[in-house]
């Protein structure tokens, strides 16, 4: 998509070259790029969400920056892809609750020292943290330590801000954030605001399913215009052409009925979930005819092999997709009926193919007593938090047995009324994610003057990228606005 606004490769440098020249600043990382004839960006990604953010940011930094860009830091297979070398494997900080890190604390503080030592050798001009909270921040804190607020410290933005909304007194803890945090790249519409109120630079930048949704030129047509429905939402002859075409690939037969299963994509969750799937699924084997399964699988080679180990002793048909790549996984969510889905972004991918599923999550109990204490949101799927209501079935912590979730299942699977609630439910999500990040992509096309990107600036990587590299001066037409 991002082919369609951005101008060739020398009329945008000129464009760029333009604006480097105006009297005042315009933008802290675009004026040191410029200074030193290229940008450097140290990029920390700690999952495999992070990694497609990550990627997607690398990718629109080096088509908009004005000069030549290099990239450092943490990340996984796609990051590498756009040019990142790894200092380690990405899934060596991939830890997610209390109880699970702490078998891990000793080496994740290593890994915070090599990173940390890593970042300083580089002097780069941003560094960029994608999620993983836990590691990113006490990695952004150490920095800001080791640069004393010297001038010349690079610009720390981190990119998806933490569920604060979900946690009693989460708010408070925004203001302490701006101690080491310059910019929050916010990608659900409510958090900037909030973060702004608390002292906290931010932006919204949008959801990454827009990019998915653009990425998957599912109805041809810009997303600068109005119509979010014909725009953003596949229609029912390209999902049915898209899930036929998917089904012939891999043999399966057009009678059967395809389950898809979203395990997660970190270790710890794949290993406790996809055992309780696959006995979810015996339970109902006997009234689904001719079943099949369909599991995208992480880009972690653990997670690979144990999947494909677990498989073998599967008494029905099971396919196996790379699950990074947009286009298959898209083409399993067609061909199925509906889907089983550990609580991540995969949901909101769910959505956006108007599949209907069962989210699912277990933790360690410790964990649950903690979360069950703090929390403070009736919901843990976005889509259900966005529209405020329980849209997507959750089957959470004790409750989520393979018998609870059959019965469910079965529910959604058979259930006409269950299934279009989230089918009807799609286009509203996506009005509410895309209205806000009009108004940020018309911001950018009207500071910067270009016809060129005032044709279509609505992609969450491209305002993602050009809010880094003119954070300074956005925050200030911000406020103007």
């Amino acid at each position: 998509m991002l082919s369609r606004w951005i101008p060739a490769a020398g009329r945008q440098r000129g464009l760029l070259a333009r604006l480097g020249s105006r009297a005042y600043s315009y933008g802290r990382v675009f004026d040191a790029a410029a200074r030193d004839g290229e940008l450097r960006v140290f990029v920390v990604a700690g999952e495999v969400s992070g990694d497609s953010l990550a990627s997607r940011l690398m990718a629109s930094l080096r088509k908009l920056s004005p000069v030549p860009v290099r990239f450092a830091g943490v990340g996984g297979e796609l990051m590498c892809k756009e040019g990142l070398q790894s200092l380690f494997p990405m899934e060596e900080i991939a830890i997610m609750g209390l109880w699970e890190l702490l078998p891990h604390i000793y080496n994740v503080k290593r890994k915070i020292k090599d990173t940390l030592d890593a970042a300083i050798l580089f002097r780069p001009h941003a560094v960029v943290t994608v999620d993983s909270k836990g590691f990113s921040f006490r990695l952004l804190q150490q920095l800001k330590c080791r640069y004393n607020q010297k001038v010349d410290s690079p610009l720390h933005v981190h990119y998806v801000a933490p569920s604060f909304w979900a946690w009693k007194g989460g708010e408070s803890r925004l203001s302490k954030l701006h101690n080491f945090v310059d910019h929050m790249l916010c990608i659900l519409p409510f958090e900037d605001e909030i973060c702004r109120l608390h002292g906290l630079p931010a932006t919204y930048v949008g959801h990454p399913l827009l990019d998915d949704a653009a990425g998957l030129n599912v109805a041809g047509t810009s997303l600068q215009h109005k119509n979010v429905d014909s725009e953003l939402s596949p229609d029912m002859s390209m999902r049915q052409r898209s899930g036929e075409a998917f089904s012939l690939e891999h043999g399966l037969s057009s009678d059967a009925t395809i389950l898809t299963m979203l395990p997660g994509s970190r270790m710890q969750e794949v290993a406790r979930m996809l055992p309780i799937f696959f006995r979810t699924v015996q339970h109902l084997s006997h009234t689904l005819n001719d079943l099949s399964l369909v599991i995208p699988v992480a880009p972690h080679r653990d997670v690979r092999t144990y999947v494909e180990n677990v498989v073998r002793s599967v008494p029905f048909p099971v396919v196996l997709i790379p699950g990074g790549s947009l286009e298959k996984r898209y083409g399993a969510f067609n061909a199925s009926k509906a889907a089983l889905c550990t609580s991540g972004t995969a949901v909101m991918e769910l959505m956006l193919a108007k599949l209907p599923c069962v989210v699912a999550y277990q933790a360690h109990f410790l964990t649950e007593c903690f979360i069950h204490l703090r929390k403070k949101i009736n919901f843990i799927s976005l889509p259900n938090i966005l529209l405020d209501s329980p849209i997507v079935p959750e089957i959470l912590f004790r409750a989520c047995t393979d018998k609870n979730l059959a019965a469910k299942l079965s529910e959604v699977i058979f259930n006409d009324e269950v299934r279009q609630l989230q089918v009807g439910s799609a286009e509203r999500m996506l009005q509410v994610l895309y209205e806000p990040i009009k108004r940020q992509g018309n911001l950018f096309a009207e500071e910067l003057g270009d016809s060129g990107l005032s044709s279509d600036v609505y992609s969450p990587s491209t305002i993602a990228a050009l809010t880094v590299l003119y954070t300074d001066k956005h925050r200030r037409m911000v406020h103007r606005n």
